[in-house]
């Protein structure tokens, strides 16, 4: 909870720092926890198209993995980790690698006032929302690529007299590797498609908590730049502002602020042929004219305010909430947390921001604690979107919605319940997220300049220990996808699975799944996907 505050403060404005001491639980000393789980798979797959009996495919997995949780006074981390390699039998397929995992971690440089953080994901992602939506990834998958981001930066909060003095600096890297959509609504053309970028973020602020002033009072400037491979795309935001908050009661506080921010977003155009059509690449991507002037597809700078309410009744429940005008319109945002105890947690989000694909999915990845739960796919191996933690959890819905080159106003409501009682372990995960495009109506991807799309999803874990050596998970899911695309219908995906796991003798476990996956959409035949597996696991 101290990180994220503090974070939020960095990010959204300094007002919250004269509340910090009353939000924040005092921090317990850790005593030194490590557990450190390698294992390895083997597992028997077979996939059937129940609309078309004749279509079965059967593949041989082997996978191995890594989950590891680290608490000591000075290092807080989390990485769970897997690689699989699959082998099929049918002569159009060739064999597939797939790394997926999630990784989190926090290094004290100097106690409780430099740290170092990091983290990691690797997973998959839907490619366009016009196209289909697997979520068991096996064989000849369309609209599916793998996402690799990273990010590590030093993090700073501390007191000069009376004053409070935070900054930190982030720098992520962020890969898509493929570009295939698959088959599209007639009509309609490919998106291009995210390749990779660098993104660098550093925020400040110094603020004083009210006591000495009836008052308190914080200035903070923020830079925020990614980098884009793919057109040279360049989003680059810079703003400074001062923030007051006024003390109601004891937990309650009013806050406001004020400032100025200048976002420009870019591009360059691809190369043409002779007849003016851009050029596609070897790899499926536009290719870049180097030679292009930059092309601006967003211009934004002004004044911005926010205003709203920090509510703290108890240490187990926190609200934050605000409206204000920024990026040119009304806009909204805050947080609830509540966790009444150790079984039970839920946070609630809401989000208004411009950014890019990659500097997204390292904000996911930076508001997410460095102790968490995450579900995985037992068919498929890869996580389930979702991670979920006592003090904070997550969805990954909104960023991997899409993988479009392009950056984008995102906003939206992400909400995680976890509720563990009675042997049961639950985790529900909603949300919805909606994007606006920008691109420069003089360049090769003007199609999707204002676009919105839309997502709407929910995902349902539940898990069980059934006595010493067995065990049960289920999980269900589904979204409903809207492009923004004129004549591109909806797609909406929905799937469930469940699997039982029971020690053979220590360390040996078997594992016995199945599942029921499909995808419907307008104007094409809906998928209805049936899944079983038989498997070993050896956690040395």
């Amino acid at each position: 909870m101290t990180s994220q505050m503090t974070r939020n403060v960095l990010k959204y404005g300094a007002a919250m720092l004269p509340l910090l001491a009353l939000a924040v639980p005092a921090v317990e000393a850790r005593e030194r926890k490590a557990d450190v789980s390698p294992y390895i798979e083997i597992q028997q797959v077979l996939v059937a198209d129940l609309k078309d009996g004749s279509d079965v495919l059967t593949y041989t997995s082997v996978a191995a993995g890594i989950d590891t949780s680290l608490q000591t006074r000075g290092a807080e981390a989390q990485l769970n980790l897997r690689y699989e390699r699959r082998f099929f039998y049918q002569d159009n397929l060739g064999d597939d690698d797939i790394i997926s995992g999630l990784a989190r971690g926090r290094v004290q440089l100097v106690p409780n006032v430099l740290s170092l953080e990091a983290g990691g994901i690797a997973t998959r992602s839907r490619v366009d929302l016009r196209g289909e939506a697997p979520s068991n990834t096996v064989g000849n998958i369309d609209n599916v690529t793998q996402v690799y981001s990273v990010y590590a930066g030093p993090s700073l909060s501390t007191q000069v007299g009376a004053l409070d003095v935070n900054a930190n600096y982030r720098v992520g890297y962020t890969k898509v590797e493929n570009e295939a959509t698959g088959a599209l609504p007639p009509g309609q053309v490919p998106i291009d498609v995210f390749d990779d970028s660098v993104s660098h973020s550093a925020n400040a602020s110094v603020g004083m908590q009210p006591g000495d002033l009836p008052f308190g009072w914080a200035v903070g400037a923020g830079w925020e730049r990614e980098d884009g491979g793919q057109l040279d795309q360049r989003f680059e935001a810079k703003n400074v502002r001062a923030d007051v908050t006024v003390p109601v009661s004891e937990n309650l506080a009013l806050v406001g602020g004020v400032g100025y921010e200048d976002i420009e977003i870019s591009e360059r155009d691809a190369v043409r042929d002779t007849n003016g059509v851009p050029i596609i690449g070897n790899d499926g991507r536009l290719v870049t004219d180097e030679t292009s002037p930059r092309l601006l597809s967003y211009d934004q700078d002004g004044v911005f305010w926010d205003v709203g309410v920090l509510w703290r009744p108890s240490r187990r429940t926190s609200l934050e909430a605000r409206v204000g005008q920024r990026y040119g319109s009304e806009t909204y945002y805050g947080s609830f947390g509540y966790q009444p105890n150790q079984n039970t947690a839920l946070n609630i989000s809401v989000y208004d921001t411009v950014s890019g694909f990659g500097n997204l999915l390292n904000d996911n990845l930076a508001n997410l604690g460095t102790s968490f739960s995450s579900t995985r796919n037992p068919l498929s191996g890869e996580l389930n979107g979702c991670a979920f933690g006592e003090t904070s959890s997550l969805c990954f819905n909104d960023v991997l919605q899409s993988a479009a080159s392009s950056s984008f106003r995102a906003r939206g409501v992400n909400g995680q319940l976890t509720y563990n009682t009675g042997g049961w372990n639950t985790g529900l995960g909603v949300g919805y997220a909606r994007r606006s495009y920008f691109a420069s109506q003089l360049g090769a991807v003007s199609a999707v300049d204002g676009l919105v799309d839309q997502n709407y999803y929910a995902s349902l874990s539940v898990g069980r220990e059934l006595d010493t050596y067995s065990s049960f998970d289920a999980n269900v899911y589904a979204n409903l996808l809207d492009s923004g695309f004129a004549n591109a219908p909806n797609v909406l995906g929905l799937g469930a699975n469940a699997a039982y796991y029971r020690q053979i003798f220590p360390g040996l476990q078997g594992t016995a799944a199945v599942g029921l996956d499909s995808s419907k959409q307008e104007g094409f035949e809906s998928d209805l996907t049936a899944s079983a597996l038989l498997g070993l696991r050896y956690d040395f």
